[in-house]
């Protein structure tokens, strides 16, 4: 292995030639050792390319970077979450999968701040890992990525009870063990107080998420082209400046507590099957 590193690093240091990506691939799983379990299952050819990919190719980067979420993932066990430990946590409807999809097919996940109605942090974390979970097994086929919409309507910053460490500890879980999950983060309307919120909380976001994130004002025109290069607007519901009338962003937590469920025995089958995640 030491051979292996020692090739790496001369590459990413000096680049005198290409990458080889799928060479990488190989090593980093040779590198990471045998694995078994919903580790293994985890641990596909393209979840390591992500890892490499977030990393910039720099492969003891990746490497590390792998191996902290393999034992994040041993001790958290996010597979395991299932919707009744977390119902409770969206019955305003502050997070969920919604009734459309983006421009390239990928699910949206909503969340809604100004619709928070709890104060543990840890809750607020495991809710929401849940539905990065969930949202992943429902991913199309071809797709490994998935779309942010936060609707600031409603929102206040006294009204929020988010604190400061609960939005880091959920940056760091996003960025550190979805890499390359996200396509795009789109704040949708945030008024001004949040901005002093979004200072502090930037500065724990990766500089590669951070080009993800699109400030998105009704009513602006570079906002409206911003929204129709995320989203086909025949589809995007009016509240968000699409002409999809008929769909209603009115959340139903009885309606979709009985999708999490049955996407809860979707959830099981797939770790205890033979299956891959993309």
């Amino acid at each position: 292995m030491e051979n292996m590193l020692r090739r790496w690093r001369g590459q990413n240091q000096h680049e005198t030639q290409p990458l080889d990506h799928d060479q990488m691939i190989k090593d980093l799983r040779i590198a990471i050792g045998p694995l078994s379990g919903h580790a293994k299952k985890f641990c596909t050819d393209a979840c390591l390319k992500r890892y490499l990919e977030a990393r910039n190719w720099n492969f003891e980067k990746a490497k590390k970077m792998l191996e902290e979420t393999l034992k994040w993932r041993s001790n958290y066990k996010p597979e395991e979450i299932r919707w009744d430990e977390v119902a409770h946590e969206g019955e305003t409807g502050k997070i969920s999968r919604a009734n459309f999809v983006d421009r390239f097919g990928r699910p949206v996940l909503i969340m809604r701040p100004g619709k928070q109605n709890t104060i543990t942090g840890d809750g607020n974390v495991r809710h929401l890992i849940y539905l990065v979970e969930n949202a992943i097994l429902n991913l199309p086929e071809g797709q490994d990525q998935m779309t942010w919409l936060i609707d600031f309507t409603g929102y206040s910053m006294s009204a929020s009870n988010i604190k400061v460490k609960t939005s880091r500890d959920i940056v760091s879980a996003l960025q550190n063990h979805y890499p390359e999950r996200l396509a795009t983060f789109v704040l949708y309307n945030p008024p001004k107080i949040f901005q002093a919120l979004f200072k502090v909380v930037s500065y724990f976001i990766d500089p590669k998420t951070y080009l993800k994130i699109k400030f998105v004002y009704p009513n602006d025109k570079a906002s409206i082209e911003i929204m129709k290069s995320c989203f086909d607007t025949e589809n995007l519901p009016s509240e968000f400046g699409g002409k999809a009338t008929s769909l209603n962003l009115n959340y139903d937590h009885q309606e979709f507590s009985k999708l999490m469920l049955e996407d809860d025995i979707k959830t099981a089958k797939f770790w205890d099957s033979e299956s891959t995640l993309a």
